[in-house]
C-alpha cells in the first residue's frame, strides 16, 4: 500500500507564499533521522531533503501565492497547496496523510492526522521538503529585498520583521490579509 505524507510551511508567516509538499516513500529505502521539521536544525533539514528526494519513490512540492491567500483566506490557501502536491506526485498513492485537522479537496482516500509530522515518516519527509523549499524562497527574498532581515525571520510576525515594515513600508510579498500587515495598510 502506497501511503503519500502531506504537510505544509509558511502558514503563520506575514510574507511570502505558503508552501506543501508530498512524499511516497520508498520501504526500501529507509531514510534515517527524518522528523518534525521544526525539531530540525537547518543543516540537518537540507540534508535530509537530498535524501528525500534521492530515495523517495515520488515527491511534489507546490504553493499558493500571497495573492491567493490573501483571496480566498490562509486555511483554503494551504489546502489547495496540499492538493496541487497530491496532484504532483507521479506515483498515485493510496491513501493520503495530511498533518493536522482538515483534508484538502483530492479524489484519494485521505485522513488528517494531528501532529503527524511527529509521529509518520511520510509526513516528516514532507515538513523537511515544505521547510526547506519555503527557507530557500525566503533567502532569495532577502536578496531582492535587503533591507527587510528575510534570511533571519523567514517572514514570520517577528518584532524584528514588524519593525521592519514599520520603517520600510509594505511589500508585495507581504500578506495583506494578516496583521499587523492589514492594520498598517487601514492607515493609509
Amino acid at each position: 500500500m502506497l501511503i503519500a505524507g502531506v504537510d505544509e510551511a509558511g502558514r503563520g508567516c506575514l510574507a511570502g507564499n505558503v508552501f506543501a509538499a508530498a512524499v511516497i516513500l520508498n520501504p526500501e529505502f529507509p531514510i534515517v533521522g527524518l522528523a518534525d521539521s521544526k525539531a530540525l536544525s537547518e543543516k540537518k533539514r537540507e540534508f535530509l531533503s537530498e535524501q528525500i528526494k534521492k530515495y523517495a519513490l515520488s515527491w511534489s512540492i507546490t504553493q499558493a501565492s500571497v495573492q491567493e491567500i490573501d483571496d480566498i483566506n490562509i486555511l483554503q490557501a494551504t489546502l489547495l497547496a496540499m492538493r496541487r502536491a497530491v496532484e504532483g506526485l507521479h506515483i498515485q498513492p493510496d491513501e493520503v496523510l495530511i498533518d493536522g485537522n482538515q483534508i484538502p479537496k483530492i479524489s484519494i482516500s485521505a485522513r488528517a492526522i494531528i501532529q503527524g509530522d511527529k509521529t509518520v515518516q511520510e509526513i516528516s519527509a514532507a515538513s523537511i521538503l515544505a521547510k526547506v523549499a519555503r527557507d530557500a524562497s525566503m533567502y532569495e527574498c532577502a536578496k531582492i529585498y535587503p533591507q527587510f532581515s528575510f534570511s533571519k525571520h523567514k517572514g514570520y510576525g517577528t518584532k524584528l520583521h514588524c519593525q521592519e515594515i514599520e520603517q520600510f513600508g509594505i511589500l508585495d510579498i507581504h500578506r495583506k490579509s494578516f496583521n499587523p500587515v492589514k492594520t498598517l495598510l487601514s492607515q493609509f
